[in-house]
């Protein structure tokens, strides 16, 4: 709109300085002046569109594109009128609802911007031959070439602009494809194919970062490791695919029972571990016990004659001991229950309490 405007004051400058008369629109006896009346009516009528489009579209933006467009085609229609019977070559005015239709990326809205100024041109040069029969049309037709040129130009940036909008969006696509893949392999790379839970690897970065955490803020931390007692059984009396679904039948009670703040891994072969986190020992232990007892009543299924049971052993983390011990100790304390009657949580007694 701000250009709309400048457009606007350049056209009453040029009308301040045109000389009086015209060059082939009037006949050589009649005396025009770039302020008579009908001039003013069309300054009047283009200061009142776009004071009325300013208006509009500070309060409404709907339909604002097609205001704007409308806008741009009223002042170089009106523009027109009031240069051509001064400015030789004033025609090339015309041009602006065509570069204006490029705006909307729209093949219609170009056509129409270009046959509605081809029409308006020539309504003016059939007016213009009522007062000069010997009006020049030839300026008409190079008029016409131009627009029709124009709208030709138009059609190819259009075309062009499509292509790389086609080209755009199929990188985008291809990015975003890309990054789907990146993080599916991601997780696959961080998950235990078989549970659901997170592997190995994943468990003890998870639990590198945790412990760094808590020796410098003091977070609480506890360790517990979950062995599915007599499993080799499991898999000698009725193969190893029943005894892959235990395995997800127990990784699925883990998962049930673990609140948002604890993490759980597949350990390695029927060894899962759990750590909990932002809670007490108590606590810890009463969730550990909670998953025991979850595990102990798994309905019995897939032939098998015996229900699936648990030893845990749980420890607390020491800020400053390291992972290390916090394994070894969580690993007695799995030992202590396997070796007092299995399926059981045993809670680490440090030696010095």
């Amino acid at each position: 709109m701000n250009g709309y405007w400048a457009s606007f004051l350049v056209l009453l400058t040029a009308q301040c300085l045109l000389p009086s008369s015209g060059h082939a629109f009037f006949s050589p006896e009649t005396y025009v002046s770039t302020f008579d009346l009908p001039y003013l009516v069309s300054d009047f009528l283009i200061v009142l569109f776009l004071a009325g489009t300013e208006v509009w579209l500070r309060f409404n933006y709907k339909y604002a594109h097609n205001l704007v467009l409308v806008s741009g085609l009223v002042i170089s229609y009106l523009g027109f009128y009031v240069l051509f019977p001064f400015v030789n070559g004033a025609e090339i005015i015309l041009i602006l609802p065509v570069l204006l239709a490029l705006v909307h990326f729209s093949r219609a809205v170009l056509y129409i911007s270009g046959l509605s100024s081809i029409v308006f041109l020539g309504l003016t040069y059939l007016s213009a031959h009522s007062y000069n029969p010997r009006i020049d049309w030839l300026g008409f037709g190079i008029a016409v070439i131009y627009i029709v040129l124009g709208v030709l130009v138009g059609r190819a940036i259009l075309e062009r602009s499509q292509e790389l909008r086609s080209s755009m969006e199929s990188l985008v696509k291809s990015e975003q494809k890309l990054i789907v893949e990146k993080a599916i392999s991601d997780k696959l790379l961080k998950m235990d194919a078989l549970t659901g839970l997170y592997n190995h690897k994943t468990f003890h970065e998870y639990l590198e970062n945790l412990i760094l955490h808590c020796d410098t803020n003091g977070v609480p931390l506890h360790l517990a490791l979950l062995d599915i007692d007599n499993f080799k059984k499991v898999n000698d009396t009725y193969g190893h695919w029943v005894g892959d679904v235990v395995l997800k039948d127990v990784a699925g009670c883990i998962t049930e029972l673990l609140s948002p703040n604890n993490f759980a891994a597949r350990y390695g072969g029927e060894e899962f571990a759990v750590i909990f986190t932002d809670t007490s020992a108590r606590q810890a232990a009463e969730e550990a016990e909670q998953i025991r007892k979850a595990i102990e009543d798994l309905p019995l299924t897939h032939s098998r004659a015996h229900p699936v049971t648990v030893s845990i052993g749980l420890c607390s983390y020491r800020p400053g001991s390291g992972k290390e011990t916090l394994f070894r100790n969580t690993d007695d304390a799995l030992y202590q229950a396997k070796r007092s009657g299995k399926n059981k949580v045993v809670l680490y007694e440090p030696a010095d309490q």
